[in-house]
């Protein structure tokens, strides 16, 4: 049984801050692609959408001194993954999330994006790669997909829908005889 669902996240008022900063439509298209990603790969679900919904919710906003998005210095000097990891670290611990689940969800953002880690390889297990890689197929050159929009009740339709997609892949297989 889940103690806290994608809806009891997504709804949290400071998740609803963050996303609206980074960008909701992006952040429930991340999801998604977690969730097929992670019953691909045999991992628990509800950990791969948790982190993938709020991957990005460490964002600083970098404009330039006329208001215009600098795209540039964001990707010299971000370092999102680290703040994003402690904010929804912290939100799951809140919401009532266990807390070795939070931890993990908190390193699978942490770990999502090397911009701000020094050069080599890195061993990432399985959540954090699947994290990384539903990130990577939403992306927009230049940072567009921030910046798409999706209607509250959509948003709100899609959260529900991929909620109840998590529940059933996490119940156990029933035999027929």
């Amino acid at each position: 049984m889940r103690k806290v669902t994608l809806m009891d996240v997504y709804t949290h008022p400071v998740a609803q801050k963050y996303l609206n900063r980074s960008g909701k439509a992006h952040a429930i298209a991340c999801a998604y692609h977690a969730f097929k990603l992670a019953v691909q790969a045999g991992i628990n679900p509800d950990l791969a959408v948790k982190a993938a919904l709020l991957h990005d919710i460490g964002h600083y906003e970098w404009y330039t001194a006329g208001g215009e998005w600098d795209y540039e210095t964001y990707r010299r000097n971000d370092i999102h993954a680290i703040k994003g990891a402690e904010r929804a670290h912290k939100l799951l611990i809140r919401l009532g999330e266990e807390p070795k689940a939070a931890k993990d969800i908190a390193l699978a953002i942490l770990l999502h994006t090397d911009s701000y880690l020094p050069e080599g390889d890195l061993h990432k297990d399985t959540l954090q790669q699947i994290v990384k890689k539903a990130d990577e197929m939403d992306e927009e050159p230049g940072g567009h997909h921030h910046y798409r929009q999706i209607d509250e009740s959509l948003a709100m339709k899609k959260i529900t829908e991929l909620d109840q997609k998590v529940q059933q892949a996490l119940q156990p297989m029933k035999r027929s005889v």
